[in-house]
């Protein structure tokens, strides 16, 4: 393609669960999206497609980045609305999975697609070329598979699949929109059953179903032995059956069957008896209520296949294999699971075994490399290292002779030898198939480095693999808390070292030398983690004691969704919910300050209180731009951070939010301030109040933002600040950001010496809504004291309605309602109870 590809509009045909959650996605990027259906039987004719927009706004996790997107999307119908499709620039097709039906729709489309327009079909398994013969000639370069995984929104992967006939140029084309604009990671696949993430990751549960019931192991134990203490989401095996649904699993399996005649594992690729009869009685999983785990009441009970009957789900891993799985070495981990006899490490061994044999089989087949392979299982199972990952690093000879000698023997799955190149990368300086210069290609016989497209330019830290350093550029300061550094340019970047990247003394006190190092010697300042989160918070429990080194442990590759958090006093009166738990138990561990409250110190945390406060006035009024670089969380005092940059640049999938109020306190570190600022300059008449009762809201509600867009709602990001789909481009957009501002001319903005606040006023007005909460029941006492001290702050005092006051007015009413907070028995309480049982205590 000589022109550039630009997707101004996309249509996607099919509104089933896949097509509709695409559409959305589409319209998270803020891409015009058309999303077909058929024609109802009667009444309007869009009523399908607008049954399916609907559902959009009540699934969890939400496909939109904010419910209002759901009006985005143009509903259409392949009665009335084909010729839309000649505005389309891409179209995606995501029918049922049969091909005489997507052959007919290919048929019926054509013909109005424009000469330009890219047509690629969401199979998750059928062969494109097979379709590409239902696809006029003309269009042959300009189709291809693009397999987004479920949900589209939170997966990472999506698998690019071409015909014979696919152009190359458009491949390119839209393997750089996926990335960029999208948001994906993106896997080039064979045209083969179930392409590659399916192919590998289904074949690794049916053999884990076949050795769970070889040794005999109960489904619910299987689940506790592959899930994370093997590296591997919570969901494990069974649940992650229950969760994609029982019969699209037998539907994935039933297409490796039949196009999988003469593979060596063909026998296997077969539901259990016990799987098919639970899909043949409707008990379909998580979507039916009922599958290989059922809830009954409060408790969670597993399927017994021999007996066809659920019983408690309270199996226990082994403790000593528990210990011996938990061990930090891959090589000693994996001689202990080979040699124990204890039935859970043979099981283990065994899955691993014809896991990797497989792999090594099935690779030249499947994918174009080793990277290709082992990030599809990352990004598409949320795996923490993918197989042949896992394999290098527990020593691939070692574990390359164990494997043959179980095939020699005939213990494993299929008869067939591991190929020769297996033993020759053995041989290689790398010990396996991943290498500082790239991952071994089988077909070329080499090491293949990363694609070169222009696109991945923009990713200085791609998601690495094993076998490859990363260096994050060169030190310039560096103390136990954080790393300021450099990659050449006249940017620098700072990154923390704290576990969670949680903000105690240290940090601020480094940050104090960053922000001076940096208005020397620098053009602009980014705050960049590593790793996510961007940060948890300020950890209070280390106000002046000194922190030991931590490095944050690597995030999994799909992030999770953080629950919406309670709120001391929802205006809508709802109870406070489970999902809540989490985000409020983060919100306490941020703030752990139970020792430093038994020893009597309160003075020592207003200090640091103090100091946070400084460090965030200094990010505001630098001499030079400063940048939040925000992924994956971003709470509290991180939060506060972001804040008070001149610029945030955060991923899509940011969680962001002043979460303090749901363990008692309120947001000190200038988050209070910051929005009595905002209500102050929003107020045109001069009456801060209106848009202060909504910041009020988010800030006693403990608002947790569930996505980058959201918090632009909330008001947590402001209108200039830039969201990026892809993560691994965060950095690269952050530092862009900051050179703009620098090549502006860039000046500080200047202190504002009047703000105009609400006065006691405003309070009073906020205070008699929670009166009526109060006396209602729906709120406790505590609830309305944490309410009116957020209030008092961000109105201002008791002083007049009009006032106008400066920020080091409204930083000391922070800091002193903080404290007093701090220093009641039941915020005390709240904290210890969340931090003991990991739920919020409503006292």
């Amino acid at each position: 393609m000589s022109n550039p590809f630009i997707v101004r509009k996309a249509a996607v045909l099919g509104a089933g669960v896949m097509g509709a959650q695409i559409a959305a996605h589409l319209v998270n990027a803020n891409i015009e999206t058309l999303l077909f259906e058929l024609p109802a039987e009667s009444g309007n004719p869009d009523a399908n497609v607008l049954k399916a927009i609907a559902k959009l706004k009540k699934q969890d996790p939400a496909p939109l980045s904010v419910i209002d997107r759901a009006s985005c999307i143009e509903p259409a119908n392949y009665e009335q609305h084909l010729e839309k499709l000649g505005d389309c620039d891409l179209v995606i097709e995501a029918i049922t999975e049969r091909l005489e039906m997507k052959s007919e729709l290919y048929e019926k489309i054509a013909p109005y697609l424009n000469n330009q327009a890219i047509l690629a079909s969401n199979t998750s398994g059928l062969s494109i070329n097979q379709l590409a013969v239902a696809v006029p000639e003309a269009l042959r370069p300009r189709f291809c598979g693009i397999h987004f995984f479920n949900p589209p929104r939170y997966m990472y992967l999506v698998e690019l699949i071409p015909g014979k006939h696919s152009d190359q140029g458009v491949l390119d084309a839209l393997e750089s929109f996926l990335v960029t604009s999208l948001g994906k990671g993106v896997i080039h696949a064979k045209d083969t059953p179930n392409f590659v993430a399916n192919r590998v990751g289904v074949f690794s549960m049916l053999a884990t179903m076949h050795h769970a019931r070889q040794f005999g192991l109960n489904f619910d134990l299987v689940d506790k032995l592959t899930g994370p203490l093997i590296g591997r989401p919570k969901s494990a095996t069974f649940r992650t059956a229950d969760l994609v649904g029982l019969d699209v699993l037998t539907h994935v399996v039933q297409t490796m069957w039949d196009g999988l005649v003469d593979d060596p594992w063909h026998s296997y690729y077969t539901a259990p008896d016990w799987l098919q009869r639970l899909v043949d009685q409707g008990a379909l999983g998580q979507k039916s209520g009922k599958g290989v785990y059922q809830k009954q009441g409060k408790e969670i009970h597993v399927l017994n296949p021999d007996t066809d009957t659920y019983q408690l789900a309270q199996s226990e891993v082994d403790s000593e294999i528990e210990a011996l799985l938990k061990q930090q070495d891959p090589v000693a981990r994996f001689v202990a699971l080979h040699d124990h006899p204890h039935p859970q490490a043979r099981f283990l061994w065994a899955v691993h075994r014809d896991l990797f044999h497989y792999c090594a089989v099935h690779l030249e087949s499947i994918a174009h490399n080793a990277r290709d392979l082992d990030l599809a299982i990352r990004w598409g199972f949320g795996w923490r290292r993918g197989p042949f990952e896992i394999w290098q690093a527990a020593g691939w000879n070692t574990l390359a002779g164990w494997i043959a000698a179980d095939i020699a023997a005939g213990k494993a799955m299929a008869a067939t030898p591991l190929p020769a190149w297996v033993q020759v990368v053995g041989q290689s300086a790398a010990r396996g198939v991943h290498a500082q210069e790239g991952s071994y290609a089988p077909v070329a016989d080499n090491l293949q480095p990363r694609s070169q497209l222009p696109v991945y330019q923009r990713q200085p830290f791609p998601d690495r693999l094993v076998g490859e350093e990363t260096i994050y550029g060169e030190t310039i300061l560096e103390t136990d808390a954080l790393r300021m550094w450099h990659t050449g340019d006249q940017i620098a970047i700072v990154s923390f070292k704290t576990k969670k990247h949680t903000i105690d003394n240290l940090v601020l006190q480094g940050m104090q030398q960053v922000i001076a190092e940096a208005e020397r010697h620098f053009r602009a300042l980014v705050i960049w983690q590593t790793e996510p989160p961007f940060s948890l918070g300020a950890n209070l429990q280390k106000a002046t004691e000194k922190p030991k080194t931590e490095v944050s442990s690597a995030a999994p590759s799909v992030p999770p969704v953080p629950p919406t958090p309670p709120s001391a006093f929802d205006r809508f009166i709802k109870k406070f919910k489970k999902s809540a738990q989490s985000t409020i138990l983060q919100a306490a561990r941020s703030l752990d300050m139970a020792d430093k409250l038994m020893a009597g110190k309160l003075a020592e945390v207003e200090v640091m209180i103090a100091h946070f406060q400084q460090i965030s006035q200094q990010l505001r009024y630098s001499t030079i731009p400063t940048v939040a670089a925000v992924d994956n969380m971003a709470l509290g005092g991180g939060c506060e951070f972001a804040m008070h940059c001149d610029r945030a640049v955060a991923t899509l999938e940011t969680y962001i939010g002043l979460v303090e109020a749901g363990v008692g306190l309120l947001p000190a570190g200038g988050g209070c301030k910051e929005f009595a600022l905002r209500a102050a300059r929003n107020a045109i008449d001069g009456d801060p109040f209106l848009y202060l009762k909504h910041y009020f809201q988010t800030v006693a509600m403990a608002q947790l933002a569930k996505s980058a867009e959201h918090a632009k709602v909330l008001h947590y990001l402001q209108p200039a600040d830039v969201i990026v789909m892809n993560r691994f481009e965060l950095l690269y957009v952050a530092k862009a950001q900051a050179l703009v501002l620098a090549e502006a001319g860039y000046r500080p903005p200047l202190r504002p010496r009047e703000i105009v606040v609400a006065g006691a006023t405003g309070a009073a007005t906020i205070k008699s809504n929670m009166v009526n909460l109060l006396e209602g029941g729906f709120i406790s006492e505590h609830d309305y004291l944490i309410g009116s001290k957020i209030a008092h702050v961000m109105c201002g005092g008791d002083i007049v309605a009009g006032s106008r006051v400066d920020e080091e007015w409204l930083l000391k009413l922070e800091r002193t309602a903080f404290i007093e907070l701090l220093a009641t028995e039941k915020t005390q309480d709240r904290i210890a109870h969340t931090l003991k049982t990991g739920k919020p205590l409503r006292n």
